[in-house]
């Protein structure tokens, strides 16, 4: 066996005798040549001291017998059937080595399958295929499926030398593809950690999950590592790629180097522990955002990945690439379940082009990535697509102005045929004139020229938002679920749409309601394959969300219409519960707030255990481009609201700091009219008060994925709060 193991070398068909070539007989495709020829290796980044990808892509000679074995044993059909060892085993353990019952019913009795048979799977259809595409030195370059398999069995390899649990700091690359698949290969867990995480919070993640690596792509990262690595007992070692090491430190590697390391280990070793592998084990951990406490370990199982990936995407409408092969863009943190079951499980299973977007996406630089892509597909957080309705609506505001007027137009028609017929191919030649003229235009300017499938997920969206791009032409299809449903239990896709609603539940998934009220409001129930296997070393957190019979209790109230369209009315936890007993859900009336208002950027109500309700106002401002960060300048929508009502304010400390009247006058106003159209008296808000600065992560009020921190929130501000209720205590 020769240690030389280079995946990129491998399909370079000068280097294999083609009477010898395995690879031709088990896979069937012929033109290698035409294959080198349009999948070219990766290029380093840089040098090959500050290279990346220099170990994977360097072209060193791959042996027949090491090519041959990689194709022919580690192939499903030539190892022993999957078998579930324990039918009798409990439907939730809390233990890394922990296995589960899977909830194999008719429901959904599809057999279940490991990660790396779902991949092998793929290479059958999509070997030859681009899988994943990036930019280097500004040019976009592409690795087939083949290459990628290759390359995460090498990774694989090296990973066995020194890990069973890794970790990865870094935003989305190839090489997060390369370390994740590969620690699965490898038999162990990977956990995605948010690089906007403190020095703490990765603390707490890497020393909860036992973190044996560490993956990190900057300097800046490895900086934070370096700072807690005296606290992690179980870190073995730390490697570094996209960015050279600052100098020489023990058990720092790059990813040449680390990858190195896998060359001595026999592919025989590598295969022996990929058979053995099980669909009802651990192989991935999903923190949640800890909007009410300590992050939790998810710990989802090998078949929760490959059944989602396979029947949550094809409920959305994800084609296979037999069909049309979809192009995503990856740019949300992978660390946030919807990112990883979206980008990279899915993508395998169906044979997507991943492309990654620039670090810097969520800065700006995401609409020229998506320019040059043309997705077919999108997701994006409630928040990404206010930024670009935002951004429209700037860009708007400075044109001409019959331009300005033709798209308003356009979107209007757009908007009432959409709304009135929202099922209807058929479009009025108003319509069709107004998508021609204008809004196809718009779609292109912003990468969507091609995108047949936009979806939102994580947080509740605004219906300013969803009626904004619906008069754009672009449906905004819903998915709902948790880390600990794996991602999507409900979606909506082009053909099962209703506005508003998260979409129907996945085939195969079951919902019931518990606890309703007389308009049928209860708290969302989940059962499936999606379901996770427990929360990490915490039985009793694992017991409060999964009853006796295995149904995931959300915490989340909604309610279900007579076609099974389900509506989230919010969260139990977030509920009201005034003074005087009256259980009132937030939600609903903050939207309410800035749906009447359009210069409020977050409203959040407060009046648990008080005689009224209160809220907390912040205005829409424009971002810092380099940190994200609000700034106090208002951004173009809210200075034409404030010129609307006579005010000359363009800044938020205009208006904070002066108590501009004109702007106080009409925020009142809209509240008052928010309170005409209330229930009843119990749900109005009675006091408000506008903050100096919008929420942010870095100001603590969001969590990484943008879900308010009401806990934090309260905590913050609790002075302005206890003004509020002054008046009431004496």
């Amino acid at each position: 066996m020769a240690n030389i193991y280079s995946p990129t070398q491998g399909l370079n068909s000068d280097h294999l005798n083609p009477e010898e070539d395995r690879y031709e007989e088990l896979r069937g495709h012929v033109d290698k040549d035409a294959q080198e020829s349009r999948y070219p290796r990766p290029p380093s980044l840089g040098s090959k001291e500050d290279s990346g990808l220099g170990s994977l892509t360097d072209r060193k000679t791959l042996s027949k017998e090491s090519l041959n074995h990689a194709l022919v044993h580690s192939c499903p059909e030539k190892t022993k059937d999957t078998q579930l060892d324990c039918p009798e085993e409990a439907l939730w353990t809390t233990r890394a080595d922990g296995r589960v019952r899977l909830r194999i019913d008719p429901s959904c009795p599809q057999p279940p399958c490991t990660v790396h048979q779902m991949f092998y799977e793929a290479l059958d259809k999509y070997g030859s295929l681009s899988a994943l595409g990036f930019k280097r030195q500004g040019k976009w370059e592409r690795i087939s499926y083949f290459q990628y398999y290759l390359f995460s069995r090498r990774a694989a390899k090296s990973f066995l030398k020194r890990a069973h649990s890794v970790a990865i700091l870094s935003f989305n690359s190839p090489e997060w593809f390369y370390s994740a698949v590969g620690t699965v290969f490898a038999g162990g867990i990977i956990t995605g950690i948010y690089t906007t995480s403190s020095p703490e919070a990765c603390r707490f993640i890497a020393h909860d999950c036992r973190a044996n690596i560490i993956m990190v792509d900057t300097q800046k990262q490895l900086e934070k590592i370096l700072k807690i690595w005296k606290y992690l007992p179980h870190l073995k070692a730390v490697v570094i790629y996209q960015e050279p090491l600052p100098k020489k430190m023990t058990n720092v590697y790059t990813m040449d180097e680390f990858m190195e390391l896998g060359n001595e280990v026999p592919e025989e070793t590598l295969d022996n522990i990929i058979s053995a592998q099980q669909p009802n084990q651990c192989c991935a951990l999903v923190y949640t955002s800890g909007t009410t406490g300590s992050p939790k370990g998810v710990m989802l199982s090998q078949d929760n990945i490959t059944w989602t990936a396979q029947y949550g995407s094809q409920a959305g409408g994800i084609q296979p690439a037999e069909i049309q092969q979809e192009v995503v863009v990856s740019y949300l943190p992978l660390s946030h379940i919807a990112a990883q079951i979206y980008d990279l499980w899915t993508g395998i299973q169906w044979g997507a082009q991943v492309c990654f977007a620039e670090p810097d996406a969520l800065k700006g630089s995401l609409v020229n990535t998506l320019r040059e892509v043309e997705p077919t597909s999108h997701m994006g957080v409630p928040r990404v697509w206010e930024k670009i309705m935002e951004r429209i609506q700037e860009v708007a505001a400075q044109s001409g102005f019959i331009r300005r007027k033709m798209l308003l137009w356009a979107m209007s028609v757009t908007l009432e045929q959409n709304l009135s017929c929202p099922g209807s191919d058929l479009k009025p030649f108003t319509t069709r004139l107004a998508d021609y003229l204008v809004l196809a235009k718009v779609r292109q300017a912003l990468g969507f020229a091609k995108c047949q499938k936009s979806f939102y997920g994580a947080a509740p969206m605004t219906a300013e938002t969803q009626r904004f791009f619906l008069g754009l032409n672009i449906r905004l299809y819903a998915g709902y679920g948790l880390s600990e449903t794996s991602g999507p239990h409900f979606v909506s896709s082009p053909y099962n749409y209703r506005l508003y609603s998260s979409g129907k539940v996945v085939p195969g998934c079951r919902v019931k309601l518990v606890n309703e009220d007389t308009e049928g409001t209860g708290e969302i129930c989940l059962w499936g394959r999606t379901i996770f296997m427990g929360y990490l070393n915490m039985d009793d957190k694992t017991c409060e969300a999964i009853d006796a019979d295995g149904w995931l209790h959300t915490g989340d109230a909604g309610r279900l219409d007579a076609d099974g369209f389900l509506y989230i009315t919010g969260r139990l936890k977030e509920l009201i519960i005034t003074a005087g007993g009256e259980n009132v859900p937030p939600v609903p009336i903050e939207e309410a707030v800035k749906m009447e208002l359009p210069i409020i950027s977050n409203a959040m109500l407060i009046g648990d255990q008080q005689k009224f309700l209160s809220m907390l106002l912040t205005l829409k401002c424009t971002l810092d481009p380099d940190t994200s960060d609000p700034t106090d300048s208002l951004t173009e929508q809210a200075v034409e609201f404030c010129q609307r009502v006579g005010s000359k304010a363009t800044t938020v400390s205009d208006i904070v700091g002066k108590k501009d009247a004109a702007v106080y006058q009409a925020i009142e106003e809209g509240i008052q009219r928010v309170n005409q159209k209330a229930a009843a008296r119990p749900y109005h808000i009675q006091k408000w008060a506008i903050l100096e600065r919008d929420f942010s992560i870095s100001g603590g009020e969001f969590s990484p994925t943008m879900k308010l921190k009401r806990l934090t929130v309260l905590e913050k501000y609790k002075d302005i709060i206890g003004s509020f209720y002054q008046e009431q205590k004496k």
